[in-house]
């Protein structure tokens, strides 16, 4: 259990590689809101969990599946965990954050990843209409051209 890593882990990893390529900044961890994000996109209000499949139970998911023995004790500690989990992510909807999360099985197909990155993360403009925040600049010219 020791070597089991909370922060920095290779889906964190591939996520935040994703996310660079993408053209996104964020922040990592922060601690002073719930549930410590693992990416903060401050300029969209977007907060990303990247949730391992075991550990947060991700419904339908052949790896989130309970160790045979021992269940009076992980039961009780998944059931914790899922409670947890959806504790922080109201919060921080209550405060005004969008919430995505981002199971580790997903990340196994790269281009399943990009596209949900992609159309979850949007930004609101003026004008009502919403445009996705990885256009490039190219793009966003483009739009703006006679």
């Amino acid at each position: 259990m020791r070597r089991v890593r909370s922060a920095d882990t290779r889906p964190e990893k591939v996520v935040g590689s994703f996310l660079h390529r993408l053209g996104f900044r964020f922040r990592k961890h922060r601690k002073d809101l719930p549930g410590t994000p693992d990416f903060l996109l401050t300029k969209y209000q977007t907060s990303i969990f990247v949730h391992g499949c075991f550990w947060h139970r991700h419904p339908g998911c052949p790896h989130a599946d309970a160790p045979a023995t021992r269940r009076e004790y992980w039961l009780p500690k998944f059931s914790r965990t899922i409670e947890r989990d959806r504790k922080n992510q109201q919060t921080l909807r209550d405060l005004g954050w969008n919430v995505i999360v981002i199971w580790e099985c997903e990340i196994k197909n790269a281009a399943q990843l990009e596209q949900c990155l992609k159309s979850l993360i949007s930004k609101k403009y003026g004008s009502g209409s919403t445009e996705y925040a990885f256009a490039t600049a190219a793009e966003k010219q483009r739009k703006y051209e006679p």
